[in-house]
């Protein structure tokens, strides 16, 4: 049985026994993710936008530091709510975690919640399942490229899923590397477990935990004993799924804060967004929920030279409200959200006004954001680039007499990606799709280059 003292654990995932760090175990976490190649990557991977050179927007990386601000400030003041509520009942060690731990926590998790994405945003993942779903009948020495692994691992491909990727990297044993992957906690790693279920259990209509998936087939292993761990709730209807570890609504909940309003104040600084649409659409957010607007208005009026600075303050304004009232409605439900029933997010769950005025906004960005034809160039040009790259790599790596061309493809795999002879075609094909995930839009864009013979990379 899942509680709020047994749902955490300093316990690394690759290790059995807790160090002695001057730095706590959560701490650690936090550091190894910002300091590793793949969280400094993020810096040239598209997060709407394409990346300009005269106006500064967000990219992966700045758009993951924000939501690790944001999660800090959640998990600080929900780890407050449940020690008032409970704290009189815990012992020193659960004490100490819920006012000093869970916000380290929740903001390590943000940090890497989005490490596992593809280059050039969702249409990256998009253009990765969609090589599968195109080519399972392409033949590879003889055999359609479909009966190269089972229903299972075929399912992995069909839906590829940057949050399963994720877990992947921050746990997988590549070679050339350490065991246990970056070595994290247990703790932080369940709170980035956003679809804690396997791809042929994913079904949006059975849940919010199964709305995607979590966890590769090869990587399953790995993520049952994370669970198992944590005393997390096997889905009665569906064994190859968990109920949602309760910190994950928090990390949730910061990643939908801050890529609503960001985008949309990064929309205004490109032009897109008129300033005074930008403004009336944030407005509402603070009236709703009683925000002192004389102080608005009148620290307003002492920016009104600077548009730029006046969507920024708004911005900063709303972020604030909306913590506070995520908040409120994780203390509201937190029994629900301890054993994993709570049926939405917490961004979800606040009154009535403050929602009808986040829609309006979702609503505009489709139309005026996802949908400008900036966004769509880098869509069409990344599904492109992917698809070639995966088009050349994939029967590289599987056939069994490389032509040429593909034995220099592989020659020019990075160690960790290289499978030794005796893997099974399923993991060298996830790889490949490792390989690729982990490149930058510009890295990706230049080795798509190479392949067409436009460019020639002499030494990089």
């Amino acid at each position: 049985m899942i509680r709020w003292d047994n749902c955490f654990s300093g316990i690394r995932f690759g290790e059995e026994s807790l160090s002695e760090p001057t730095r706590t175990q959560y701490e650690r976490d936090y550091d190894r993710i910002i300091y590793s190649s793949p969280f400094r990557r993020l810096q040239n991977k598209t997060q709407v936008f394409p990346l300009p050179d005269a106006v500064f927007v967000h990219n992966r990386l700045t758009h993951s530091l924000e939501v690790a601000s944001v999660g800090r400030s959640l998990g600080k003041q929900c780890g407050q709510r449940l020690l008032k509520k409970h704290g009189d009942t815990w012992n020193k060690e659960t004490r100490t975690f819920y006012q000093y731990d869970l916000p380290l926590v929740i903001s390590a998790a943000c940090l890497a919640h989005d490490i596992g994405n593809p280059p050039f945003g969702h249409s990256g993942e998009e253009a990765i399942g969609n090589y599968f779903q195109k080519n399972g009948d392409v033949m590879i020495d003889d055999k359609p490229l479909r009966t190269y692994v089972d229903d299972n691992a075929w399912h992995d491909l069909l839906k590829f899923e940057g949050n399963a990727n994720g877990f992947r990297l921050l746990t997988h044993h590549f070679p050339t590397r350490l065991a246990g992957g970056f070595r994290l906690t247990y703790t932080t790693l369940a709170a980035m477990a956003k679809y804690p279920c396997a791809a042929v259990a994913s079904d949006k209509k059975k849940g919010l935990h199964r709305k995607k998936f979590g966890f590769f087939q090869d990587d399953e292993t790995r993520f049952r004993e994370m669970a198992t761990r944590l005393n997390m709730v096997v889905d009665q209807d569906e064994p190859r799924s968990y109920l949602r570890h309760p910190f994950v609504s928090m990390v949730e909940a910061a990643d939908d804060i801050c890529y609503l309003v960001m985008d949309w104040e990064d929309a205004h600084r490109l032009g897109i967004i008129r300033f005074d649409e930008a403004k009336n659409a944030l407005m509402p957010i603070l009236e709703a929920s009683g925000t002192d607007m004389d102080r608005v208005k009148e620290n307003l009026n002492g920016l009104k030279q600077d548009p730029n600075e006046s969507i920024a303050y708004l911005r900063a304004k709303v972020i604030g409200t909306l913590i506070g009232m995520c908040v409120d409605v994780f203390e509201e439900h937190e029994a629900a959200i301890l054993n994993g029933t709570f049926p939405k997010a917490l961004i979800d769950g606040i009154p009535a006004l403050v929602q009808q005025a986040l829609e309006a906004i979702r609503n505009e960005s489709v139309k005026k954001i996802y949908r400008h034809p900036s966004v769509a160039r880098i869509e069409i040009s990344g599904h492109e680039v992917i698809t070639g790259l995966l088009e050349a790599y994939i029967p590289a790596v599987l056939r069994q007499s490389p032509t040429g061309k593909e034995k220099s493809l592989l020659h020019l795999l990075p160690g960790q990606y290289r499978q030794p002879a005796e893997s099974s075609d399923y993991q060298k094909i996830l790889s490949i799709i490792d390989f690729v995930s982990g490149m930058t839009d510009i890295y990706a864009l230049q080795r798509f280059q190479e392949l067409k013979g436009i460019r020639i990379s002499l030494y990089s």
